[in-house]
C-alpha cells in the first residue's frame, strides 16, 4: 500500500491543441482533439500487476485510453500486459524503480534510477517513456533540476489507496472531475479495477472523452516542469 499525496508542490497546468497522429496505417488511432471535446486523462500507478490485464479488458470494452506510470522493479514478468497496452494505444510513464521518494535523493541517485527504468520499460516496448510521475508527488529543487521529462502529477486523488471502495472511487471521481482533469488511481488494488467501469459510464455519460496524458497535455510541455492537469496554459 502506497500514499499518494502532493505536498507543499506548485504544479504548472496547461491544455494545449492536439495535432492528428500521421494516418500512415488503417489502423493509425487518430485522438480526440481537446480543444473540441471535453478531455480527461486516467492514469494508474505502481503496476504492473495481477489486474493489469483486467483493466486493459474493461478500458477497451469503453473504447478509453489511459496512462500507465510504471514502476520499474515489476516491469520483469509483465511483459504481455505492457506489450498490450502500447499495442491498444495507451500511454506508458516512468514512475521510478521501486517507489522511493526522488525528494530525498541526490542528484546522481534520481538520474540512476529514472535511466533504470527507462531501459527496462525500452526493452519491451522499444521506446523509453516521455513523461514521468514521482512518487507521493514528492519532488525537490534537485528532483526538478535532474528529471529529463515533463512531470505529471494529479488533480483528482481518488485515495483508492485508502478507501479500498468502488463506490468511494467513483463518487469522488465524479464530484472532482472537471474538463482538463487528470485522475490517479492505482491497478495494484483490485476494489480500484472494479471501480473503473462505473468511472468510465458514468463520466461519458457526462460527455467526457479519455485521453492519455501526452493527448491532452500537448507537445509544449518541459522537462522538470510538474503539470497537475490541463487548464491553465491557454
Amino acid at each position: 500500500m502506497r500514499k499518494a499525496a502532493v505536498g507543499g508542490l506548485v504544479a504548472t497546468t496547461g491544455l494545449l491543441a492536439l495535432t492528428a497522429l500521421p494516418a500512415s496505417a488503417d489502423d493509425e488511432r487518430t485522438a480526440p482533439d481537446c480543444d473540441k471535446v471535453k478531455c480527461v486523462a486516467l492514469t494508474f500507478d505502481d503496476g504492473p500487476g495481477p489486474y493489469t490485464d483486467e483493466l486493459l479488458d474493461i478500458l477497451d470494452e469503453h473504447d478509453a485510453k489511459a496512462t500507465f506510470y510504471l514502476l520499474g522493479s515489476n516491469v520483469d514478468g509483465h511483459g504481455d500486459e505492457i506489450e498490450r497496452m502500447v499495442d491498444e494505444d495507451h500511454e506508458v510513464g516512468n514512475h521510478t524503480w521501486d517507489h522511493e521518494d526522488l525528494a530525498t535523493l541526490s542528484s546522481d541517485e534520481i538520474e540512476d534510477d529514472l535511466d533504470r527504468t527507462d531501459r527496462a520499460i525500452e526493452d519491451v516496448t522499444g521506446e523509453a517513456p516521455t513523461t514521468m510521475r514521482p512518487p507521493y508527488g514528492s519532488l525537490s529543487d534537485t528532483a526538478r533540476e535532474t528529471i529529463d521529462k515533463p512531470i505529471m502529477l494529479w488533480d483528482v486523488d481518488t485515495l483508492d489507496w485508502q478507501n479500498r471502495d468502488p463506490d468511494t472511487i467513483l463518487d469522488i471521481s465524479t464530484e472532482e472531475t472537471s474538463e482538463g482533469s487528470v485522475l490517479l488511481l492505482h491497478d495494484i488494488h483490485e476494489t480500484s479495477v472494479e471501480a473503473v467501469p462505473d468511472v468510465l459510464e458514468t463520466l461519458s455519460d457526462d460527455g467526457y472523452e479519455f485521453v492519455t496524458v501526452s493527448e491532452m497535455m500537448g507537445s509544449d510541455i518541459d522537462a522538470g516542469t510538474a503539470y497537475s492537469d490541463a487548464r491553465s496554459l491557454d
